[in-house]
């Protein structure tokens, strides 16, 4: 396998730019815990959110947005069939759709689910070590939504579950890697403030299902994605005091970065 290659500035700052320019429309059956994170995200970056999770509803929308997100972190027997409809649409109409594996490898109900669905031709995959892992069987999960080894370690499992599944596999940790089963990237940067406030795992996935709608490059556009996250995270971090005053800097420096055509 050939050694990975290193995200350059100059790619994300384009990617970012024609995200900001397509402004895609993602629908994101996520866990409750981070709707509202997850929103203002995307909308900071000139994204449309929405939630929408009704089982009938679910598929009439995936049809219609950009993208789909499954987050699987709150999921329930009825939030599965909507899950269902929602990807069985996207797939018929050409819309890609991201699978987040919230504790995968943990609990039984989603560990199933996911098996199952990762079947279904996800344009994208995004876990931490022990999720990714899990999802190809390599391990019994994490600690809940904690991940118990590195993403240096579960590569080798990201690049065998991108070339099972057909998806861009992204496994994150203290450095974050992008693969497609032959083609990986890594993807420094980010801080540790952004492990002490909810959401920003599961906001990323909805990051990347709306830059896997971008044309192009999947898997560049993909690791930009990671990027554009992990660089507002630094920025964020230099100026916080805690979780607290993090957050808002963290939106703040979304909807600032790439202005100046750099990040």
């Amino acid at each position: 396998m050939p050694q990975p290659d290193l995200i350059s500035d100059a790619t994300v700052v384009e990617s970012l730019l024609l995200f900001r320019q397509h402004a895609p429309l993602v629908h994101c059956i996520t866990n409750d815990v981070v709707q509202t994170f997850t929103a203002n995200v995307l909308l900071a970056l000139n994204a449309s959110p929405a939630m929408v999770v009704d089982v009938n509803e679910a598929a009439q929308f995936s049809a219609l947005a950009d993208a789909l997100l499954i987050n699987v972190g709150t999921i329930t027997p009825e939030r599965s069939q909507a899950m269902r409809a929602a990807i069985d649409a996207a797939c018929q109409n050409g819309k890609p759709w991201t699978l987040d594996p919230v504790a995968v490898g943990v609990l039984s109900l989603r560990s199933e689910f996911c098996q199952q669905i990762v079947s279904q031709q996800p344009a994208t995959i995004r876990g931490n070590g022990s999720e990714i892992m899990a999802l190809t069987q390599q391990t019994g999960g994490g600690r809940g939504v904690d991940s118990l080894h590195g993403s240096d370690i579960a590569l080798q499992a990201a690049q065998q579950l991108a070339q099972r599944s057909g998806a861009i596999v992204v496994v994150t940790g203290e450095i974050d890697y992008v693969t497609d089963g032959e083609r990986t990237l890594v993807v420094p940067g980010g801080a540790a403030l952004m492990t002490r406030v909810v959401g920003t795992g599961c906001a990323l996935s909805a990051v990347v299902a709306g830059f896997a709608a971008l044309p192009g490059d999947r898997l560049y556009h993909v690791a930009s994605a990671c990027r554009v996250m992990s660089c507002a995270g630094e920025r964020a971090a230099r100026q916080a005091s805690g979780p607290g005053s993090f957050t808002p800097l963290f939106l703040d420096a979304l909807w600032t970065l790439g202005a100046e055509g750099g990040i």
